[in-house]
């Protein structure tokens, strides 16, 4: 039997936990989330990777055609060269893209002389649609009248080289045209570095710290979660670019620059959207890969503080 309380002595209602109420209310605002995702991506995934097994044109029910789209897919020359240009992307993605929008982070996050014009004019090509910045790279390379001729002109006189058409300059050439353009790393980075406890840094100058010392051994691990978003952001764009090469190289020379889009694209084109979605279905199982790689090398899952 329960014990009666004695004398005045209440009995108090057991409440929820501070971490139980934040739970409570996470799950409150992820919600809507969850909802979108169930409706707009869930179904959309499960059909991609459905009719990625069909022939499929459109206008006719999809049949079954087990896998030969994949197969038809491997073995195409096209594929083969995306699969290595995305690879070459991903790792300059992940390593020069990556630590040169972290290096804009840190520099703006030490407020230098000039800094506020730096962020404007670094986050100018981000709110340029793909499509033009795509154009406006075709006159930058271009060769009789582009920037890039003009400044190697100035040391070697009679220099004339059509970049976005010759190989292997088109893939350098497209490389270049976001390699040193990573504003929204850059502020995720930012953000994280501003929110750094003083006190940390305090700290660490008593103890006869420098401050690339304090960067090294401070900032940078603790800002572990938001260099891996980094990551997974920049190589997620790498596999989903399409108007900058639409707009430049087309692919081309011959197949220098083809990638992932270019294949699904041409695909729906010519009305076979079985094999279309046999590419998407790549491009996704690739995305997610390397989200699970990323968060298993950098514990993106464990708490910084």
């Amino acid at each position: 039997m329960k014990p009666e309380p004695r004398g005045n002595q209440a009995v108090k209602p057991i409440g929820l936990t501070h971490k139980q109420k934040n739970l409570i209310w996470i799950w409150i605002f992820l919600l809507p989330s969850i909802a979108a995702f169930l409706a707009f991506y869930l179904m959309p995934i499960i059909t991609l990777i459905a009719t990625g097994f069909t022939r499929w044109d459109g206008s006719r029910p999809p049949t079954y055609n087990g896998i030969n789209n994949y197969v038809s897919l491997f073995n195409s020359v096209a594929f083969k060269k995306s699969i290595q240009n995305l690879l070459v992307w991903t790792l300059v993605a992940a390593t020069v893209h990556v630590a040169y929008s972290v290096l804009i982070a840190v520099y703006l996050y030490k407020k230098p002389f000039g800094g506020r014009f730096v962020r404007v004019i670094y986050m100018v090509p981000n709110i340029i649609a793909p499509a033009a910045w795509a154009m406006i790279y075709r006159y930058f390379y271009n060769q009789d009248i582009g920037i890039v001729n003009h400044v190697v002109r100035i040391f070697s006189p009679g220099y004339s080289v059509p970049w976005l058409y010759v190989s292997p300059h088109a893939m350098v050439a497209v490389t270049m045209t976001w390699v040193f353009y990573g504003v929204v790393g850059t502020l995720i980075v930012l953000g994280d570095l501003m929110a750094i406890p003083a006190e940390l840094h305090e700290a660490a100058r008593i103890d006869g710290a420098s401050d690339w010392k304090i960067t090294r051994m401070i900032n940078l691990p603790l800002c572990r979660i938001s260099i891996g978003t980094n990551i997974l952001l920049s190589i997620n764009a790498r596999i989903t670019m399409y108007e900058m090469i639409r707009f430049t190289t087309r692919g081309g020379p011959i197949n220098d620059t083809w990638n992932l889009p270019l294949i699904l694209t041409d695909a729906i084109n010519n009305s076979n959207y079985g094999y279309a979605n046999a590419v998407g279905s790549i491009m996704f199982a690739f995305g997610l890969i390397v989200l699970i790689i990323i968060n298993r090398a950098l514990r993106m899952h464990e708490s910084v503080y």
